[in-house]
């Protein structure tokens, strides 16, 4: 009786498991959820993994994302070293404005609420002891279309009233719009259309700022 007990309970499980993953699916959407577990990434890979697709889908205007690691039982040593790299990612993006929230979903993953893109924006200014993201590169704005660095500088000038600071120079301001470049950009995928997607990313953090 006790084997029937302990192969029943095996045997429910999996359905379970498939009946969340359904339920998961349908509150986050396939775009919503990273599944590292799938892949069995080393710990470095998956927290680099991680970090591009949670600034992706902060760009993109993503609430609620899911993060699948799995628990780690297969891991070397049994330390769940995906995880613990996630975990530890968790922390550093809350600083650098790009989630919110963390909570534990299962023992393998995580509901994450990714911050709106002003906070990204504003990071740096609340993180006094740290230093810039790069130095000034005029060079880099002034590479970009004309449709872009206007929206640059919109967002520059919208971000520094934010501040208080009431019609700032034009270098203050050039100085805002490459901080604000070397942060916004990681956000956006190589590729052809790389500069539209930086727009339409610098039009939602526009957005949050004229609605506020």
């Amino acid at each position: 009786m006790g084997r029937r007990r302990q192969d029943g309970g095996a045997a429910g499980a999996e359905p379970a498991a498939r009946l969340g993953a359904a339920f998961d699916e349908a509150r986050f959407g396939p775009a919503g959820i990273l599944n590292l577990r799938a892949s069995l990434p080393t710990g470095e890979e998956a927290a680099r993994r991680a970090d591009a697709w949670l600034r992706m889908r902060q760009a993109a205007g993503a609430g609620d994302v899911l993060v699948i690691t799995g628990r780690g039982r297969g891991s070397l040593d049994g330390i769940p070293a995906v995880r613990d790299a996630v975990v530890r990612l968790f922390s550093a993006l809350r600083r650098s404005g790009v989630v919110a929230d963390v909570r534990e979903h299962t023992a393998g993953a995580f509901v994450v609420r990714l911050a709106p893109l002003r906070a990204l924006v504003e990071a740096p200014r609340r993180q006094r002891r740290s230093p810039p993201l790069r130095p000034r590169e005029p060079a880099a704005v002034a590479g970009l279309e004309p449709e872009t660095r206007a929206a640059l500088h919109r967002l520059a000038v919208l971000a520094l009233t934010a501040l208080g600071v009431q019609r700032p120079a034009d270098g203050f301001v050039e100085d805002e719009m490459a901080r604000q470049l070397a942060s916004l950009v990681r956000t956006v995928p190589d590729g052809p259309d790389r500069e539209r997607a930086l727009r339409a990313v610098l039009s939602r953090a526009i957005a949050e700022y004229e609605n506020a």
